[in-house]
């Protein structure tokens, strides 16, 4: 079992900075990939970025150039740093665990962190 805590999201205006952290528990964390997904009212939940245990990384086509995700394996943590936001970007931002593979959906979920790009 994996239980996955969100922290970080905040108002923040178009063009500046933010970063997302997620602090997992369990001892099977630097194993597993690690993902951001968000999801905006009316949408459905997308993949932002996921991150393998060994650094490899895949991105959306829509943060890719702003947003890097990293992860700390001895501190079992991932995060999200999110750079030049655009008003599109504002959603509730959900990290993801459980998955062996950089393409596919984990089965944990955090509980998820508010990020609102707003002037």
């Amino acid at each position: 079992q994996v239980q996955l805590v969100e922290s970080g999201g905040d108002l923040v205006q178009p063009g500046g900075s933010l970063g997302l952290s997620c602090a997992a528990s369990g001892s099977m964390f630097s194993f597993y990939v690690m993902a951001w997904y968000r999801q905006a009212p009316g949408n459905e939940r997308e993949l932002v970025a996921a991150i393998s245990r060994d650094g490899r990384t895949n991105y959306s086509d829509s943060v890719k150039g702003r947003f890097t995700i990293t992860r700390d394996n001895a501190k079992n943590t991932v995060y999200l740093q999110m750079n030049s936001p655009k008003p599109e970007d504002t959603a509730v931002y959900y990290c993801n665990a459980g998955s062996w593979y950089l393409y596919s959906t984990g089965p944990y979920w955090g509980q998820g962190t508010q990020v609102t790009v707003s002037s």
